[in-house]
């Protein structure tokens, strides 16, 4: 791996994080080229992004600027003040994203190689953004979840054994809820099988989360936003399902869906 001497649950921090700085940055982009286009001024207003779903990235943020400054010392800074600049803007990331690409520990180097690499994903020859880098976090996640062993747990749960639970509630509509979600695989697997069959899974599904560690919350909640999926995702102590009904539910969901993280002791 890149960090050899940096271990999986903290390089694992790094990658995720580039690569939702670097989706919702694409799909920014693109939204604001269109508005460039119609040349009635609006490139900047915050309105025409949030309307449609887009969170809206600002001017020091965008990955033009990080991929500018990837072979720099500073880049590490650089990439926290855009995490904290799009939080700022996005009310619904607030506390989620990473800010620890600063730090002595982390290579600066490789750190501006990693920022090269996401930068030449050739979105247009290989789909939608969403779809390559959907499918490069899932990617990662596994293999930190292999890397991290029987503590992967805590947060992953192999795709074909989600898959699996999905294909065979066939959740088409209604209200999910996964009292243990982790890094979010139920609701982006629910997502997908929504949309493969023809439908809007933010249209359809309302989706519910808890989850006792704060750092997989937003995992999940990055997870879903790669996906372009919503959803209510609790988390700490308070979101510990067994003994909080955080969302209030009472049992009125259509499917609950989880693998309990066995591993952890009690």
């Amino acid at each position: 791996m890149l960090w050899g001497h940096i271990p999986a649950a903290e390089y694992r921090k790094v990658i995720v994080g580039l690569i939702f700085l670097r989706y919702i940055s694409s799909v920014f982009d693109k939204k604001y080229q269109e508005l460039l286009a119609e040349g009635d001024g609006f490139e900047e207003d915050i309105d025409e992004y949030t309307s449609e779903g887009i969170f809206f990235v600002p001017a020091n943020a965008r990955w033009s600027v990080i991929a500018s400054k990837a072979h720099t010392p500073e880049i590490g800074t650089v990439i926290d003040e855009a995490m904290r600049a799009i939080e700022k803007e996005n009310k619904r990331l607030k506390d989620i994203l990473p800010k620890n690409f600063a730090r002595p520990e982390l290579d600066k180097r490789r750190l501006g190689d990693v920022v090269d690499l996401f930068t030449n994903i050739k979105m247009v020859d290989a789909g939608s953004s969403r779809d390559i880098l959907g499918r490069t976090y899932e990617y990662c996640l596994s293999k930190f979840a292999e890397q991290e062993g029987k503590l992967a747990g805590e947060f992953y749960t192999p795709s074909c054994v989600v898959r699996t639970l999905v294909e065979v509630l066939q959740p088409y509509n209604g209200r999910v809820y996964d009292p243990a979600c982790g890094s979010g695989g139920m609701f982006v697997q629910t997502g997908d099988f929504v949309n493969h069959a023809g439908m809007s899974a933010n249209a359809a599904m309302t989706f519910y989360g808890q989850e006792k560690v704060e750092y997989n919350a937003q995992l999940c909640l990055m997870n879903m936003a790669v996906h372009g999926l919503n959803g209510k995702i609790l988390s700490g102590n308070e979101a510990n399902t067994f003994y909080n009904d955080a969302h209030s539910l009472e049992g009125c969901c259509d499917y609950v869906m989880a693998n309990p993280p066995f591993n952890v002791d009690k």
